[in-house]
């Protein structure tokens, strides 16, 4: 069939499954999984193609409530899990969901590593600042001062910038979204996916539990616009209801108001510029500027992983793989115990 659209397969409603879902009424979470579950009959694909692979913490239910292939996997290595399984199935389009604690804490050193070999993933990390499962302790991503369970005087920790921290780790896909914009979440997934390499969303999301509101000053109606701003490539950034804009003075950032300058003045953003993308990341510091959110910084040049690891084993005529791993372990030095 000869059509410019795009073959619908399946429907959100064939990737709910028999299961409960037992997040807390309220809770963020239940907003991304209907985005992600409308998003991904639009991609053309089957629904036996998509492989949703988490750790351990709230968010990492996600995958019983799809209907699709999945793994409840360790904490802290979702990363390696799904990185293995794209290694050796690259036709499937793996899916990592993760939250602030299972990828920043224990699985920090999976969490760079993967975004430095840049295999062809998806991360959802959603950050709601607080250990939920485990019923709010402070997590690697809370603020300083935070009193919790287990900071009861508030924690001396500086808190994480995911962000910041994936510009670093040399990720490809950089993004940012919010739970309760359900549009512009759908928005990211879709781009994400259509990156080749490691693609990482940070979905600010609300743990109506052990850490409501935290980010109320960037969802709500009447604070959001002034507290948020949502780039898109080629465009000035502009916020506040169109009032306000920035401009970079050198690689500082400085808000201005319209009325004192055109909006032909302001800063462009350009996602392909990996300096420009750390100058926004690191917004996070300062009350006097917005908050970013889309794409930072997507850059599709960088080798995938799974790629340069086939190429190797096709450039070493490794054809029978399980006689080529005989060899490796008699290879080299080795010793038997008897």
């Amino acid at each position: 069939m000869d059509t410019a659209e795009p073959i619908t397969i399946f429907t959100a409603k064939d990737l709910e499954t028999d299961q409960e879902v037992r997040w807390c009424p309220g809770c963020g979470d239940y907003a991304i999984l209907k985005s992600v579950q409308k998003i991904l009959p639009e991609l053309g694909r089957p629904k036996n193609e998509f492989v949703f692979i988490s750790g351990i913490g709230c968010s990492s239910r996600f995958p019983y409530y799809m209907d699709t292939y999945g793994m409840h996997s360790i904490h802290g290595r979702a990363m390696a899990v799904a990185t293995g399984l794209k290694a050796s199935r690259p036709e499937l389009s793996v899916w990592v969901v993760t939250g602030d604690g299972d990828s920043l804490s224990i699985g920090g050193n999976h969490l760079i590593h993967t975004l430095r070999r840049n295999p062809n993933l998806n991360i959802l990390l959603f950050n709601n600042q607080i250990y939920g499962l485990t019923k709010g302790q402070f997590s690697p991503t809370s603020e300083q001062g935070k009193i919790t369970k287990s900071s009861p005087f508030g924690t001396t920790d500086m808190p994480f910038n995911p962000l910041a921290l994936a510009l670093g780790a040399n990720g490809t896909f950089v993004a940012r979204t919010l739970d309760r914009d359900p549009k512009h979440q759908q928005e990211i997934y879709k781009r994400a996916y259509a990156h080749n390499g490691t693609s990482l969303v940070e979905i600010y999301q609300n743990c109506n539990v052990f850490n409501d509101a935290a980010f109320e000053i960037m969802t709500e109606k009447d604070s959001k616009p002034f507290h948020t701003v949502f780039v898109e490539n080629g465009q000035p950034m502009v916020f506040a209801n169109g009032t306000k804009g920035i401009v970079l003075d050198g690689l500082t950032p400085r808000v201005k108001d319209l009325e004192e300058l055109s909006v032909n003045d302001l800063w462009v953003h350009d996602e392909s510029d990996p300096t420009k993308a750390y100058i926004l990341s690191r917004f996070f510091d300062s009350e006097a500027l917005p908050r970013p959110f889309g794409v930072l910084y997507a850059n599709s040049e960088k080798p995938v992983f799974e790629d340069l690891l086939n190429k190797q084993m096709q450039d070493k005529r490794i054809d029978d793989k399980k006689t080529a791993f005989r060899q490796l372990l008699k290879s080299g030095t080795n010793w038997e115990v008897k």
